[in-house]
């Protein structure tokens, strides 16, 4: 209970470090931006797919929605942990983590989440060009859906740092874990409706990808938001989000307690 006391306190002084630590390497977080413009490229292509017709139940004013939503959620909850931690591993500079009060993991998602408010105020424009684009209506009137949309998209956060932090656990193992990072983004890109709506897959693929974080870390915020799918759906959805979220949090404090344990052994 002491230790749940200390990190609370500490917390909140975490946060403002972090976030100043980000303020100091904006310049970098706006090449991040740039980098994480695959939606607008997606948005032109699949818009001249649609010009003649709809392609499944997306014309072209549904693809640009979908895609400039998809860029705004795709920014907000994007992780780079993976990088830090293989980076530190190799450098030998995770001693340093292991020797404070505050566990790493704490202290990696302080560091990741501080970002998120320069990045909310870098999507204002965004959102804003969105709407007066395409207009509201192109978003869900669902109260239910709408009080879904910030659990709904922190969930997919946590995903991602979750998976980031479970892939840069296996630097404890190996020399890097960056190769099987972007394996799994390369699954990421085309699972979890990053470059094609996940409704143009043909049913039983939907089917599986039920199972699997891929869709929950982009597609159900996405769809939520826009109203593309039932207030059901959406409160299942979020329901497995969660619980997915759960059992990454339990594989990453297993792996975690056992690979600090092999890198301190080998003298790390």
């Amino acid at each position: 209970m002491s230790t749940a006391r200390h990190v609370a306190r500490a917390l909140p002084t975490m946060l403002r470090v972090s976030f100043a630590e980000m303020l100091a390497y904006r310049a970098e977080l706006l090449v991040w931006m740039l980098a994480y413009t695959m939606p607008l490229i997606m948005l032109a292509l699949w818009t001249a797919v649609a010009r003649d017709a709809p392609v499944g139940n997306f014309d072209q004013r549904g693809f640009q929605a979908y895609f400039m939503v998809t860029l705004v959620v795709r920014f907000c909850t994007s992780a780079w942990v993976v990088w830090e931690m293989n980076f530190e591993v190799r450098q030998g500079t995770l001693q340093r983590r292991l020797l404070r009060p505050i566990h790493p993991m704490i202290a990696y998602a302080c560091e990741q989440a501080a970002a998120l408010p320069l990045r909310v105020v870098l999507m204002v424009p965004i959102v804003v060009a969105t709407l007066l684009w395409l207009g509201p209506s192109i978003l869900t009137r669902d109260p239910v859906q709408v009080a879904l949309v910030l659990p709904t998209i922190l969930g997919a956060w946590c995903l991602m740092f979750l998976t980031n932090a479970l892939i840069g656990t296996l630097s404890l193992w190996w020399e890097s874990s960056i190769s099987v990072f972007e394996v799994w983004m390369g699954l990421y890109f085309v699972f979890s409706g990053y470059v094609i709506p996940l409704s143009l897959f043909p049913d039983w693929l939907n089917s599986a990808l039920d199972w699997l974080p891929f869709r929950y870390m982009l597609s159900s915020p996405v769809e939520n938001l826009l109203g593309l799918c039932s207030r059901q759906e959406s409160l299942r959805a979020a329901g497995v989000q969660w619980l997915i979220a759960l059992l990454l949090a339990v594989a990453l404090w297993r792996g975690w307690a056992r690979g600090v344990k092999r890198f301190q052994a080998f003298g790390g």
